[in-house]
């Protein structure tokens, strides 16, 4: 990648693969990961939310064995921009999990992915019920996608 690549494409060149995204969820977290070259995502099974010590032994054990050199975190912002409850809880677990594991954390926009994931997954021709059981993990495929695609913004997480 020479000079004038850089100067584009900020950011893309400190991207290390496996990237491991998450889409957190009240009940579910939904999660995908790329592999180390950053082409193909992949879904994986979501996590069951219970309570923030077994969310982070869950997420360290897929960091541990995917070898994922970056966490992003999906950040639902509402549609004006503007910062929620689910928006600050979001970034509250990213400064979180950017303070116990030992890669960097990425918060990503995740406006409407959701309602992206469930229209893809009716496109599929799921039912309503594989829908609800599939949509977490394949937002959080959106949100990967998002996050490697050039010209997106990335927020790196500050350890503080």
């Amino acid at each position: 990648m020479n000079q004038s690549d850089k100067m584009e494409h900020p950011g893309l060149e400190n991207l290390n693969g496996p990237i491991l995204a998450l889409d957190l969820g009240q009940k579910r977290v939904g999660v995908a990961t790329s592999d180390s070259m950053l082409i193909s995502i992949t879904k994986l099974p979501p996590l069951m939310r219970s309570n923030w010590k077994q969310l982070l032994r869950d997420v360290s054990e897929l960091v541990r064995r995917l070898d994922a050199r970056t966490l992003v975190i999906g950040l639902p912002l509402s549609l004006d921009g503007g910062k929620g409850s689910a928006a600050l809880e979001a970034e509250y677990s990213a400064g979180k999990f950017a303070r116990s594991l030992r890669i960097p954390v990425y918060l990503q926009d995740e406006r409407l992915s959701s309602v992206e994931a469930e229209e893809q997954l009716r496109a599929a021709g799921k039912t309503p019920l594989e829908v609800r059981e599939l949509v977490d993990c394949q937002a959080a495929a959106i949100i990967l996608r998002d996050f490697i695609a050039e010209g997106h913004p990335r927020v790196l997480v500050s350890v503080y």
